[in-house]
């Protein structure tokens, strides 16, 4: 069961099978997190990628030292995913295209009734709300492709004969500005816990988290507006955060980057924009830090893709997926930069989690329409 987790060196771990495509540098970011501070055990996923200084797609277990940095810039990034009355069956691509509109701008008047229920705290970032951002953020409408356990689906409320919608999008501008005022006061050195700065960094935090829920929330809600369906959410879940845990019997933190929490129920691992999704019951561990991939994870860098893409693939060719889905962006740059070649292959990484143990398959879906970026128009 556990031929999976790969122990590297004392207190760090990885979880991928021999075919799970990690890089060196990745491995390298994660031995060098494990050797900060206060740091106990470190867990690489099987989506496992370089960031900027420390791995993405990682868990990490501090004591009472807590690393913002390890968080990273989009506070909150994670999972919705909402069961609409889209009848699944006989699908218009081309009218769904067009009725789902433009949802980059600012919300307008008509929801300021349901942003002040909210009740959030104010951060100045509120023209962001409802807004899906730039990166691998998306909205994507799926089918259900294959059942695995039909007890799990019927608890959900899940409907096969209807579409679901996936949104993917974190805390935008607001995350970044906390993670970039600690910076610029603290440097990259961890913080105690009951220090005035690790206070002040978790209260901000945690303001985020909820700045981020809410956004996917809007998010949902609005497309659901264009397209004159209804929906409700079956879950919403983080990746990027960090929060109080016991691992082994010893308390302290739990820092998540592009990690989703295992042990907070059902959960979508979804692949690139041009693969499926899986929807999963985790089964939390220690020895995974009570976490899970929370996608597919690249297998390039974002500078590298249109060079190896573009005499393969046009503009508009790369609007067309091979599972016959669509997608809805015209950022050429992003376009690329998001190509399903640029990620690893989602049936290993989540081959690699179920060969470790760690979670159930629940079902299986399958694109239908990738929002990304409209533009201006």
């Amino acid at each position: 069961m556990d031929n999976c987790i790969r122990n590297l060196s004392a207190g760090v771990s990885l979880i991928a099978s021999d075919s799970t495509w990690i890089e060196d540098k990745a491995i390298q970011q994660l031995q060098t997190t494990a050797q900060l501070p206060g740091m106990r055990r470190v867990v690489g996923m099987p989506d496992l990628h370089p960031g900027r200084g420390y791995p993405v797609g990682a868990a990490f277990f501090s004591s009472e030292t807590l690393y913002p940095a390890l968080v990273g810039n989009d506070i909150g990034c994670g999972m919705t995913l909402w069961q609409t009355d889209i009848p699944s069956a006989r699908l218009n691509l081309d009218k769904l295209e067009k009725k789902i509109g433009n949802i980059d701008t600012a919300l307008d008047e008509q929801w300021q009734e349901e942003l002040a229920l909210l009740a959030l705290a104010a951060t100045g970032h509120e023209h962001s709300l409802g807004t899906i951002g730039g990166g691998n953020h998306f909205a994507e409408l799926q089918q259900i492709d294959e059942i695995h356990d039909s007890d799990a689906m019927d608890t959900l409320g899940l409907d096969r004969r209807s579409l679901l919608m996936l949104v993917h999008s974190g805390s935008r501008g607001l995350g970044e500005a906390i993670l970039r005022r600690h910076v610029e006061q603290h440097g990259h050195a961890g913080i105690a816990v009951d220090s005035p700065a690790g206070v002040d960094y978790l209260q901000r935090h945690d303001e985020a988290l909820r700045f981020a829920e809410a956004n996917r929330r809007l998010i949902a809600e609005r497309i659901l507006v264009n397209l004159r369906a209804k929906g409700r959410s079956a879950l919403d879940i983080n990746h990027n955060l960090v929060s109080p845990g016991s691992v082994d019997g010893e308390a302290g933190w739990i820092h998540r980057k592009g990690a989703t929490p295992s042990d907070q129920g059902v959960v979508v691992i979804p692949g690139s924009r041009g693969d499926y999704s899986y929807l999963v019951q985790p089964i939390p561990l220690a020895s995974s830090l009570y976490s899970l991939a929370h996608g597919a994870g690249r297998k390039w860098i974002r500078g590298d893709c249109k060079g190896r893409l573009a005499a393969r693939f046009s503009f508009d060719q790369l609007k067309r997926t091979s599972l016959g889905s669509r997608v809805i962006c015209e950022d050429r740059a992003l376009m690329y930069e998001e190509a399903p070649e640029a990620y690893k292959a989602i049936d290993s990484v989540v081959g690699s989690l179920r060969d470790a143990g760690l979670l159930h398959i629940i079902a299986r879906l399958k694109p239908v329409l990738t929002y990304k970026r409209r533009g201006c128009c």
